[in-house]
């Protein structure tokens, strides 16, 4: 973590015996197999370790940790550094016999490396080693983008943290050119050992609850078919909202058993309906479009003014299919199989642009982050006209965005490959919303993998839900 001042690397020694190399990483790559494995010797010692951890993740003193597992010390710390693109300066003082600091870096006896606040050093290791944990400092991050190892104040070893980056992800890279679209593999490679800001947030609202006379809740039919599996998360996002959220098969609506005039809401949910065996969201609009008793039901459903409706990734997918039942959707696009050739799953940053649409109402111009899983979601319109009507009728609703906050046109910042980093949008009249990433998944802020300090229980994403529940009123 660099968010928090000065910081110390702190490792946490299960092990007896550093120079049990045999079975290792550093043994494999030179042909050799060893002799004595790493071992726990005293059980004890790991349930010490993970009541520390435990205490110390409850009182706040974690910033950040990670295993020592293949590859022993110094590749824990170089995947630390990867992840969160700094600088090291590692002192190896322990474990290393003679002249000899191979052992220190490269044995795999368990233990971890954890990052805490520099003033709260000496406290952590006195609490170690009160119940028999071998601890020591052994590093701090640094702003030159090197990794620096020394014993003793001498310099071992001190390469760029990019070279070390570039080759670690070498192997990956050439595999993914054989077997991905090849372009989209060149634009990771670069983007990995490149300098990047981070997720950011700029918000240009505030995350406010409805109030509400009365205890009614609108009625909201959580649509599914065979396959879908994104409906508990949101009927979980629409129940904080307080509406009543009913789960509806289609199987249902086939029958009779429920129709879609008992609702005032729409949401289809993500997924893979029939397997995307017809292309993605295709199988569930065509059990729609080629029945002639579901079709009215639907068309009726879209035309009446007080509704609402939205789309998420497959069922986004889904509704695109349903544009000539609803109105004011002419000019939007299908959805296709991602550049990249593969599902993508990220934590990607988008920008709520100016739109109609009813659930980003009052938040446009703000950029978050959002969950993306997706294997087809690269926008194809019929012609041009279509994406000029879409783009100059305010109809584009959400665009990624790189972390320096321009207009993702590139991979991975773009991750399904969409003209303009389109991945979402609305109708001319904002009652429907389509989208590709997933808010149900990031509506409150501990699902989410990264964020701001200041945030409370509700995530921002919490907003779209909000906002349709005062559209109904």
């Amino acid at each position: 973590r660099t968010d928090y001042g000065d910081t110390r690397l702190i490792l946490l020694d299960l092990g007896a015996g550093l120079d049990r190399l045999g079975g290792s990483i550093l043994a494999q790559v030179n042909g050799q197999v060893g002799d004595i494995v790493p071992d726990l010797d005293d059980p004890a010692v790991i349930k010490n370790f993970f009541d520390i951890l435990q205490m110390l993740n409850r009182e706040g003193e974690l910033l950040a940790y990670h295993d020592r597992s293949d590859g022993g010390l110094l590749v824990t710390l170089l995947e630390m550094s990867f992840a969160g693109r700094v600088g090291i300066d590692i002192n190896i003082e322990t474990g290393c016999k003679n002249d000899s600091y191979i052992p220190g870096l490269f044995s795999e006896e368990l233990g971890a490396v954890i990052q805490v606040k520099a003033g709260s050093v000496a406290g952590i290791i006195e609490r170690c080693r009160a119940v028999n944990l071998c601890c020591h400092e052994i590093g701090r991050l640094n702003s030159r983008q090197i990794i620096r190892v020394s014993r003793s104040g001498v310099e071992l070893f001190c390469k760029p943290r990019s070279d070390l980056y570039k080759a670690w992800s070498e192997l990956s890279y050439q595999m993914s050119v054989l077997r991905d679209n090849s372009g989209c593999a060149q634009s990771e490679f670069d983007y990995l050992i490149s300098e990047d800001p981070g997720l950011s947030v700029k918000l240009n609202f505030q995350v406010e609850t409805p109030v509400f006379i009365g205890t009614a809740r609108p009625r909201i039919a959580v649509l599914r078919e065979q396959g879908v599996n994104g409906q508990l998360e949101m009927a979980a996002a629409f129940d904080r909202a307080k509406f009543a959220a009913v789960d509806v098969h289609m199987s249902e609506l086939l029958s009779g058993e429920v129709q879609l005039s008992d609702f005032v809401g729409l949401v289809a949910c993500g997924g893979f309906s029939y397997g995307d065996v017809l292309g993605a969201g295709q199988g569930w609009a065509k059990t729609i479009l080629f029945n002639s008793y579901l079709r009215d039901e639907f068309r009726d459903f879209f035309h009446r003014s007080e509704t609402f409706s939205l789309g998420v990734c497959n069922g986004c997918q889904m509704l695109s299919h349903l544009r000539e039942l609803i109105p004011g959707a002419e000019p939007w696009p299908f959805f296709v199989r991602n550049l990249s050739e593969q599902f993508e799953a990220r934590f990607s940053l988008v920008r709520i642009e100016k739109s109609s649409s009813i659930f980003l109402n009052n938040m446009s111009e703000s950029h978050i982050p959002i969950v993306v899983s997706h294997g087809e979601g690269m926008v194809k319109f019929d012609n041009e006209e279509m994406l000029i009507d879409l783009e100059t009728s305010n109809m584009v609703a959400l665009r990624f965005l790189s972390n320096e906050l321009a207009e993702a046109s590139s991979y991975p910042a773009n991750p399904n490959g969409s003209v303009g980093g389109i991945t979402g949008i609305c109708s001319r009249d904002g009652r429907v919303t389509l989208m590709m990433p997933h808010p149900e998944r990031v509506f409150r802020t501990v699902l989410n993998s990264w964020y701001p300090n200041e945030w409370g229980e509700d995530a921002p994403w919490m907003q779209l839900f909000y906002n349709a529940r005062r559209f109904v009123g």
